[in-house]
């Protein structure tokens, strides 16, 4: 009796690891696919809509400043509601702003916007939290896992768009709600999980309270590291497609560059991790990742066309490790998931400011000079302080720092 028991124990635990697994999975999924199928369809949509170019560029901003406002406020709500609550919420509210988007109106194509932005902020910041929680012993493998399912994702929503809209009849709008379809497939699972689980489980609170994670050098590393690796990777994909057309590259070309650089990025998005957490010490993939970005932009400004695919192969390899490595940071820089949500929030709240502002600099420099030289000048300086700030947050420890009424006793 007593081993049957034992047997039903270890099926009922591996069914809850399986449906954290998937969980997780199904979020990482989510966190991006809404936000690349729009582009390659901005000029479907503003034809249809009457929308101004300055409006068509909001539909990818406003999710970048939708994370910027919301990513302080999702560890509280994680805090309140639980996890599971705020997840599935968030979800919810995805699948609705997809569907609002998909109205052919302009008030309703922002408002759409204003809300995956806001539901994708969440998941955004509290998967890290995610999972220091529920895989503390693999973290590296779970966050290469979900890292890269991310990015897979994001690469295929922006490969089918065009072809979903026009080769299978779709239209733009049925191009973009077919997304929801992942949304929705994640808040059914996230509804049994949270079921499962009866009362919805909260980031812990126990232990020492903690001051702000905006008083620990160590957070703010991380949360300029963040940044700059978002303001090169929304750089990149806003503008060089046009970098490499200046070289004489066609429409056509440029165009399955760009795909090519997201694609090199994956398997780097699931390595990376897993090697940052075998070492406490991270700077040597922190060195290596900005190396190759570093060598790549200094490649495109040198102006040699014929080894542009190397460039484009180094920037991707590179944006992925960051990403990856940016992610690692939030749970092996903090002691609890508490910690992890905290920083998250911070990283990502002023990182994605920061990247919101990159494409729009990049295009006045550009503007103003009429070439690239500027604005490939400044991302390789941007790549030089990404290196340094990185370097010093790859650095064992913890943001962690005691309480005033610790100190006094």
């Amino acid at each position: 009796m007593t081993s049957r028991n034992s047997l039903d124990q270890a099926t009922h635990s591996a069914g809850r690891t399986w449906l954290a697994f998937a969980g997780i999975i199904l979020i990482a999924i989510n966190l991006r696919a809404a936000i690349t199928s729009v582009g390659p369809l901005i000029g479907i949509i503003r034809e249809d809509t009457g929308i101004s170019s300055t409006l068509a560029g909001m539909l990818t901003t406003l999710p970048l400043l939708a994370f910027a406002l919301l990513s302080p406020l999702a560890p509280t709500m994680a805090k309140k509601w639980g996890l599971e609550t705020t997840l599935l919420l968030s979800m919810v509210v995805l699948t609705i702003g997809i569907g609002i988007r998909s109205i052919s109106s302009s008030y309703t194509l922002l408002l759409g916007t204003a809300f995956l932005g806001m539901a994708i902020a969440v998941g955004n910041v509290l998967l890290p939290s995610l999972v220091k929680r529920d895989f503390p012993r693999h973290i590296g493998l779970m966050t290469g896992t979900y890292s890269a399912s991310m990015n897979l994702l994001a690469a295929i929503a922006s490969g089918l768009s065009i072809p979903l809209a026009t080769q299978a009849g779709l239209g733009w709008q049925g191009s973009l709600i077919l997304w929801a379809s992942l949304s929705v497939i994640a808040s059914v699972v996230w509804m049994i999980r949270r079921g499962r689980s009866g009362k919805a489980v909260e980031v812990s609170s126990a232990g020492p309270k903690q001051q702000s994670v905006f008083k620990s050098p160590l957070a703010w590393y991380i949360t300029l590291f963040m940044g700059l690796q978002s303001f090169t990777f929304y750089v990149n994909i806003s503008w060089l497609p046009e970098i490499l057309r200046s070289q004489g590259i066609d429409y056509s070309a440029a165009g399955w560059m760009l795909s090519i650089l997201q694609f090199v990025s994956l398997p780097f998005s699931f390595i990376i991790p897993v090697l940052a957490g075998r070492n406490p010490n991270q700077r040597l993939l922190v060195t290596i990742s900005a190396l190759c970005m570093l060598i790549g932009y200094g490649g495109l400004l040198t102006g040699m066309s014929s080894l542009n695919l190397l460039w484009v192969m180094l920037v991707g390899i590179s944006g992925g490790a960051n990403f990856s490595l940016c992610l690692m940071f939030f749970t092996l820089r903090t002691k609890t998931a508490q910690e992890a949500a905290a920083l998250s929030g911070m990283a990502q709240s002023l990182g994605y400011l920061l990247a919101a502002v990159g494409p729009l600099l990049i295009g006045f420099l550009h503007d103003a000079t009429g070439a690239w030289r500027i604005p490939l000048t400044l991302l390789s300086g941007a790549v030089v302080v990404l290196f340094i700030t990185g370097f010093m947050a790859a650095k064992p420890g913890y943001i962690s720092v005691p309480n005033d009424e610790k100190q006094k006793g």
